[in-house]
């Protein structure tokens, strides 16, 4: 599913192109950042251990006229993002709960890119492990510190409807015969954090990229019985190639 999902991106980059070209536009470029990596963080929100997951990558989609990295202002995007499954029996902290499968989100990022700085706000959809409404808002700031090395510093807040936040934080009251209190938990923010991404150029088109990313659960996500520690921590690595395509 995940490799698919990787072709699936690829192919409908390809596709943008060509319809570009089909109407006889000129002068613009889209371009996006595909790739695969290695992700560590907790195994699910809220847990206090940790997990090695695969990183999928889509970073700095949109049009700009040169073909350049640098996305200058108004920018609209896909948005993806993959859940993992949370299973009771792997977890002594999570005796009694229900088993959520791996949920896949789908849905757009709005940017807006002013010289260094980069204002962001995303929403999905999630399917299967979720049928809630999620996403981010934040920004990040450039700096160059090479012709090769870039690094991004970001801040952001993550939010979810009812239906997200009731299937990670929510206690039922089956839930609870197990001990932990019951817990009804509404929508809001979710999570603040605070980022660190580079990003070193191998070659005009493949880059390799780390992140190191410092969260913590907020308001009614903190306080849910299920979580066992506010502070979120993980760590990124991975490898992407630019694809452009010119009409």
């Amino acid at each position: 599913m995940k490799t698919a999902l990787v072709v699936a991106l690829i192919a409908a980059s390809a596709a943008t192109g060509v319809s570009a070209q089909d109407f006889g536009f000129t002068g613009r470029t889209f371009s996006v950042d595909l790739g695969a990596g290695a992700s560590y963080g907790p195994d699910y929100p809220g847990s206090d251990d940790g997990e090695a997951s695969p990183w999928l990558i889509w970073r700095n989609a949109g049009f700009d006229s040169d073909g350049s990295t640098d996305l200058q202002g108004f920018g609209i995007s896909p948005s993806f993002n993959v859940v993992g499954e949370r299973e009771a029996s792997d977890n002594d902290d999570l005796a009694g709960m229900k088993d959520i499968n791996a949920a896949y989100e789908l849905g757009l990022k709005v940017s807006y890119g002013a010289g260094p700085l980069t204002a962001f706000g995303t929403v999905r959809r999630g399917f299967d492990g979720h049928e809630g409404l999620t996403g981010e808002l934040g920004a990040k700031y450039r700096t160059e510190l090479s012709d090769r090395v870039t690094l991004w510093s970001g801040v952001e807040l993550g939010y979810g409807n009812g239906d997200y936040t009731s299937t990670y934080f929510g206690v039922t009251p089956e839930e609870a015969r197990a001990g932990r209190p019951a817990y009804d938990i509404g929508g809001g923010f979710t999570s603040a954090a605070i980022s660190f991404e580079a990003r070193y150029a191998v070659t005009d088109t493949i880059a390799l990229l780390g992140e190191v990313q410092y969260g913590k659960l907020i308001g009614d996500a903190a306080d849910s019985p299920v979580v066992q520690d506010k502070y979120q921590p993980s760590l990124r690595v991975g490898i992407v190639r630019k694809f452009s395509f010119g009409f």
